[in-house]
């Protein structure tokens, strides 16, 4: 099995230009051409774009099927997380991930189908400081500590972790996720950072992972799309057929 999974932290389709532009963030991401797209920072306050929010306007303009989570309801409208995917969706959740006195954070928990088989996938973005990230990761890890055979599982999300030993890869891997992977994507115009990641479990067979470095993809957010090629066997642990 085969899957393209992007993380996008699209900066409430603002570009590094501050030039409000859902559909050049569409425009990248319809070059990618991924089947499962998580994507942070979404902002349904914003206007109207072309008779459509800025989620569902990718959505159309990528043809794929949205799972809105939106973590900030305030007089405004909403903002947070969105996914995006060409897969059929068996059901979608929010893991909420709230700490005291800081902004409201949360997960999409959605389970998809492709070739027969469960694809978990969680979109996240996580929060600033760091005893609010090791709770929200350790909320993460007892929400996905039970491993089901046959199931794959992605986590994708801006982690906002700057250190090379970062919480999330300690606290996650191996026991819940078997693989980790990211690429320097912030800042998009001169990327130092790997705030970005992709966990998987199982581990895939083979894993190409970059950031997308267009000069499209530069402008369109503060944030460089993270996009990990990932291929499995179909014999997935003991479950296997």
């Amino acid at each position: 099995m085969r899957l393209r999974v992007v993380s996008w932290n699209i900066h409430a389709c603002v570009g590094t230009d501050r030039r409000y532009d859902p559909q050049r963030v569409a425009e990248v991401l319809d070059e990618i051409d991924a089947d499962i797209i998580g994507l942070q920072e979404v902002d349904w306050r914003r206007d109207d774009f072309e008779g459509a929010d800025q989620f569902f306007h990718i959505a159309r303009a990528l043809d794929m099927k949205p799972v809105e989570g939106p973590t900030l309801h305030d007089h405004a409208g909403r903002y947070g997380n969105g996914l995006l995917t060409r897969l059929p969706v068996l059901s979608a959740s929010k893991l909420d991930l709230a700490h005291p006195r800081r902004e409201p954070r949360g997960a999409i928990d959605a389970t998809l189908e492709a070739q027969g088989r469960e694809v978990r996938a969680i979109v996240t973005h996580l929060g600033l400081a760091s005893r609010e990230r090791r709770r929200q990761i350790a909320m993460i890890r007892d929400a996905v500590r039970e491993k089901p055979a046959k199931q794959i599982r992605l986590l994708m999300g801006d982690m906002n972790e700057w250190l090379p030993r970062r919480t999330a890869a300690r606290v996650l891997t191996p026991d819940c996720f078997e693989a980790e992977f990211g690429a320097r994507s912030f800042p998009s115009f001169f990327p130092m950072f790997s705030l970005d990641r992709i966990f998987a479990d199982p581990a895939p067979s083979v894993a190409e992972v970059r950031a997308e470095r267009t000069p499209k993809a530069r402008l369109a957010s503060d944030h460089l799309p993270i996009v990990a090629d990932l291929e499995w066997d179909l014999g997935l642990r003991s479950g296997a057929d």
